[in-house]
């Protein structure tokens, strides 16, 4: 079997970060054959000292923690990082610069695919710092992909609904109820798809739920993870 190269997850909460964990496991198997994937090591701080940076806007802080657990992930062997965690991206220029190992960028892939799909308007989905930051704005102008956001109101429910339940695990049918409302929103301001751009959300809403097509960031960026494993993304020869 040809050698693959060993993935590291930089985690931040926990639901969003053991779906792409379990998306690599399970999908390894399209690349590598019955019951394989590559090689995955996971490190995360409790979300807890992360928030304490994000909600003072210390991206600073934040690039720290990520440069921490990249250290970590890279000295058992870890051949490059992914961070399946929207928000904490508004870091990623400082982590890159000082990493042990190269990263793959969650809103680039989401960004790419978008382009793939001919998609020319996206809603963003996610918390209130992520919907309000440059992550997506910045990759989907590279690709010529307009881009919306719920207007405030829905922004800080949204954030509310993500941060009391979503990454406790708790997914209700109120709030995949609300969240179908806000695509909706989207859709009538000339959305054609939407991302779901805090990694917890694709375990609340699903594409059967949705009223546009789904743009999955957690799946997505696993996927791209394991074209970096077994190198059948060009971008990486």
């Amino acid at each position: 079997m040809k050698k693959t190269k060993h993935i590291g997850i930089v985690a931040c909460s926990a639901e969003g970060a053991s779906l792409c964990y379990r998306t690599i496991c399970i999908e390894g198997a399209h690349f590598m054959g019955r019951h394989a994937h590559p090689e995955v090591t996971v490190h995360t701080f409790p979300l807890s000292k992360y928030m304490r940076y994000i909600d003072v806007g210390d991206w600073k802080g934040v690039a720290d923690l990520m440069l921490s657990s990249a250290n970590n992930v890279a000295k058992v062997g870890a051949d490059f990082a992914i961070c399946p965690d929207n928000t904490i991206h508004q870091a990623f220029d400082l982590v890159v610069k000082k990493s042990p190992i190269p990263w793959l960028h969650i809103a680039e892939e989401v960004a790419a695919e978008a382009k793939r799909r001919d998609y020319k308007c996206l809603g963003v989905l996610g918390t209130r710092y992520l919907m309000e930051s440059s992550v997506y704005p910045d990759k989907l102008t590279t690709m010529d992909v307009e881009y919306r956001i719920p207007e405030e109101k829905d922004r800080k429910c949204i954030n509310t609904i993500i941060f009391d339940e979503l990454v406790y695990g708790n997914f209700t049918p109120e709030a995949r109820s609300y969240f179908k409302e806000v695509i909706d929103r989207l859709k009538n301001q000339d959305c054609d798809a939407v991302v779901l751009g805090c990694t917890e959300i694709p375990l609340l809403i699903t594409q059967e739920d949705s009223p546009l097509p789904t743009l999955d960031s957690t799946r997505l960026l696993a996927r791209a993870a394991l074209r970096r494993a077994v190198e059948t993304d060009n971008r990486f020869h």
